[in-house]
């Protein structure tokens, strides 16, 4: 598995992700052109741009990078 996940034309290495948005951005200016897009947090305040695809892909990269939720418990232990 690679460490590195593209976002619009970046590859981002998983370890610098501080966050992903989990609503499209959305500020109301007419000349906007990031509105639709979801919000990926870098550190040292950085920010990219994701697409719907591009966002659920990058959860998914850092789930098995991290080894994901673990295995569900039993309700009945």
């Amino acid at each position: 598995m690679s460490i590195l996940c593209r976002v619009d034309d970046k590859h981002i290495p998983l370890y610098r992700v501080m966050w992903v948005a989990a609503t499209p951005h959305f500020c109301g200016e007419e000349d906007c052109l990031r509105e639709g897009f979801y919000e990926v947090r870098l550190e040292q305040d950085e920010s990219v741009w994701a697409s719907v695809t591009e966002r659920d892909d990058l959860i998914a990269m850092l789930e098995t990078w991290q080894g994901g939720l673990g295995p569900e418990q039993d309700p009945n232990w």
